[in-house]
């Protein structure tokens, strides 16, 4: 069975979602959304979330479902694996950060992102 392996970009969106929920609506609600997102991490392999591929305008290979108000982008890895690549809130450019995440570009400002 296939390993989940959260990439660089995803880890860094995860605590930003984490941090940005705590402070909006509390530790309880960030503590469920990311038990979620991990929850439906788990679900990959066994088709258990609706992916879709990524479409090919984005220049990326690989796929993306919707968890609540944000959108989970992976890939199969060269060993089988699952690569969290991303995770991106609906209202993000998806696009021009998908690139960004996907070929390992700088990640933008801390300060700068919405989750």
């Amino acid at each position: 069975m296939s390993q989940v392996r959260i990439q660089e970009a995803a880890s860094w969106r995860l605590d930003e979602i984490y941090r940005h929920t705590r402070e909006r609506w509390g530790e309880p609600q960030a503590e469920r959304y990311i038990t979620g997102l991990f929850e439906a991490f788990d679900r990959i392999e066994s088709r258990g979330v609706a992916s879709r591929p990524v479409p090919a305008e984005c220049g990326v290979q690989g796929f993306f479902f919707r968890y609540e108000r944000h959108f989970v982008y992976w890939r199969r890895l060269p060993d089988g694996d699952i690569g969290i690549v991303t995770i991106l809130h609906e209202r993000m450019h998806q696009i021009e950060r998908l690139r960004n995440d996907f070929f390992g570009e700088l990640l933008p400002d801390k300060g700068s992102e919405q989750a």
